[in-house]
């Protein structure tokens, strides 16, 4: 049985094990990172829209502040993060096309000139807000959390693999994959990896590999967990 690897924190990890055991696969998981609350400021100000890049903007978010832009017309990134957004409550959720700079580019049009609301973590790709603001979009940021990385020891590692090798990495973020470079690096878990085939969501993500694992590395062809678990199916 294929042993993938699965280094995406929870919720989000546990909808990816059992994801994986329906397709015959055997999920081995080792959360890299955790997502953290932040404190965020009461008052809200007004805004045309609302813009969520993560689901873990919204899942982190304080429900005052949920509840007093819940009326606004939301555009989420993808299907996941426009689920957590209705499920939050908010009205009025579009689906955005997976990839927060096609989204920029989709919704600059109608918010020129205009405020948007973007809920957001701490750690984030800028070419969203870069977009936007050449676009003439006026962004106000709502960090509601952080990605922090986890440490663990070569043994807290060895056994939760089972001292066996895994066949394949999922890597759905930078940070992750800024946190497993060393570890495949450390001597006492080479072995584990040797042969495994790393698989990022995105380019960036895969980037975060360069000069570690770059002949082992594919990218998914969307940012989306679908593309991403295709790519265990891919021979070789």
């Amino acid at each position: 049985m294929v042993r993938v690897l699965v280094t995406r924190p929870k919720p989000g990890a546990s909808r990816t094990v059992r994801r994986l055991e329906a397709q015959g696969f055997q999920p081995v998981l080792l959360p890299l990172t955790e997502t953290v609350a932040l404190p965020v400021e009461a008052s809200v100000f007004s805004a045309a829209a609302v813009a969520v890049t993560s689901a873990n903007a919204v899942r982190h978010a304080p429900k005052k502040l949920l509840a007093a832009l819940a009326a606004l017309p939301c555009h989420a990134v993808g299907k996941r993060t426009a689920e957590a957004c209705r499920a939050a409550g908010f009205l009025s959720v579009a689906e955005g096309p997976g990839d927060a700079g096609a989204l920029a580019d989709a919704i600059s049009g109608e918010l020129a000139g205009k405020d948007l609301a973007y809920l957001c973590g701490r750690v984030r790709f800028p070419a969203f807000e870069e977009r936007l603001a050449t676009a003439g979009v006026r962004v106000r940021t709502i960090e509601t959390y952080d990605t922090v990385r986890l440490t663990h020891t070569d043994a807290e590692i060895v056994t939760r693999l089972s001292n066996r090798p895994v066949d394949a990495v999922l890597l759905y973020s930078a940070r992750a994959a800024e946190a497993l470079s060393p570890l495949i690096r450390r001597p006492a878990l080479r072995d584990l990896f040797e042969k495994a085939a790393f698989l990022a969501l995105s380019a960036r993500v895969a980037k975060a590999l360069d000069g570690v694992v770059e002949q082992k590395v594919r990218i998914a062809s969307q940012p989306d967990e679908d593309a991403l678990l295709a790519l265990l199916s891919l021979p070789g």
